[in-house]
């Protein structure tokens, strides 16, 4: 069973890697944001999939590392080994800070206090227009200056670049939600009394998985901002932060592929339907409706059921 999902791991990286040469400049960019969506979302189930935290407030994280990464790189230097891991220590930081008041509450009130602290962030953003550009936001942030043979500015390096990142993310994930750590928090998430009656610290595991959750979407953040070249307080609004629990949900909680198979079907959806219609949003609704009517488990959920195949 190991050896047959090692060949299914390396046949999709194969496919990954070798797709650039056959896809348009156009279809590599929409492939490398699904790849950096696909991060965000997998980050999200770390909480939603194996902890049973559903958070509304996950974009703070991808939008602080953003906004760190653009402040830094424009006003300060554009060094990668600066900018890079001061826009993950920004995102984790904050995510330690919100985890201490976002889990003093459970269910709904979770829920909605993790939509607070990120609107708190929203709205510094947007009203600090001397250091965030407000609603202009901070444009003609540039990509890294790597010592490689191929400059980042060019549309397949750059893809590389963030195929490495979203290669090391799915591997670190892996590790963590495979780990006694991980099973402890999918324990939680069944039943958090008992696993306290069991003698685990339920606040400490799922504080820590907040902060590495926080992380994760940290990783996102900085590499949107180099994709886009651009940030604004839209990162860090409930769109976002909807639109990666729709992911979430959309491939399958619990798993890992499924969310980020989710978050390629949202960003190639975005991209399809914004093209003739503005509200995109009323379309995040309906899709949220129908995967809860018709695919609770998700995409990957239902492809088993029909399969009836066992966990990839």
């Amino acid at each position: 069973m190991k050896t047959r999902i090692a060949i299914r791991w390396a046949a999709a990286l194969a496919v990954l890697i070798a797709l650039p040469a056959v896809l348009s400049s156009y279809q590599l960019g929409l492939l490398t944001k699904m790849l950096i969506f696909g991060i965000f979302a997998m980050s999200l189930d770390l909480l939603l999939g194996y902890a049973g935290l559903p958070s509304l407030g996950h974009a703070a994280y991808f939008g602080v590392a953003a906004y760190t990464v653009g402040l830094l790189a424009l006003r300060v230097a554009n060094n990668f080994w600066l900018d890079f891991p001061a826009g993950l220590a920004v995102a984790t930081g904050v995510s330690a800070l919100f985890g201490l008041f976002a889990l003093r509450a459970r269910g709904s009130y979770f829920l909605m206090i993790t939509l607070a602290l990120g609107q708190v962030l929203w709205g510094i953003a947007f009203g600090w227009r001397s250091l965030t550009g407000g609603d202009d936001g901070l444009p003609s942030v540039p990509r890294p200056r790597l010592p490689l043979p191929w400059p980042l500015t060019d549309g397949g390096p750059f893809y590389y670049f963030v195929l490495a990142f979203f290669v090391i993310s799915i591997l670190a994930l892996s590790v963590i939600v495979r780990s006694p750590f991980g099973r402890a928090l999918v324990g939680i998430r069944e039943s958090e009394r008992r696993m306290e009656v069991l003698g685990y610290d339920v606040w400490r595991y799922k504080y820590v998985a907040f902060v590495l959750a926080g992380l994760f979407a940290g990783v996102a953040g900085n590499l949107f901002v180099y994709f886009n070249g651009f940030v604004s307080p839209s990162y860090l609004n409930i769109v976002f932060s909807a639109a990666a629990l729709l992911m979430v949900i959309l491939g399958g909680a619990g798993t890992l592929v499924g969310p980020a198979l989710g978050a390629a079907v949202i960003v190639f959806l975005e991209n399809v339907i914004s093209a003739y219609m503005e509200r995109w949003v009323l379309v995040l609704g309906v899709i949220y409706v129908l995967v809860t009517l018709f695919a609770p488990s998700g995409l990957v959920g239902l492809v088993r059921q029909r399969l009836g195949s066992h966990p990839a």
